[in-house]
């Protein structure tokens, strides 16, 4: 995991609610980041989005439980943990296009 992480529920500096509990693997780079933010100030390189047609890929963690989520199973999560019933963020959505192909 990478970035200004603040606990161990992949808060970071930026995003840091309790209902801030993911964390999404990034394309460009295979890394964990709690958010664009994070990936802005400590990559070397620009973010990309995950493909409609990559979306069975294991990419969004749960930072209460640690589980490991596709993207289909967090986008249709109802911003709660498939595994662990832990809420999250709906505001996230604003961001989506950041992370996935919208």
């Amino acid at each position: 995991m990478k970035g200004k992480i603040v606990d161990n529920y992949t808060r970071c500096i930026h995003y840091h609610s309790d209902l801030d509990v993911i964390a999404i693997k990034f394309k460009c780079c295979k890394e964990y980041y709690p958010c664009y933010k994070c990936h802005e100030e400590e990559s070397d390189h620009e973010y990309k989005a995950w493909r409609k047609n990559e979306f069975d890929t294991r990419a969004v963690l749960c930072g209460v439980c640690k589980n490991e989520m596709t993207i289909h199973e967090y986008l249709a999560s109802g911003n709660q943990c498939p595994y662990c019933g832990a809420a999250f963020n709906p505001g996230c959505s604003k961001h989506y296009h950041l992370y996935f192909e919208v």
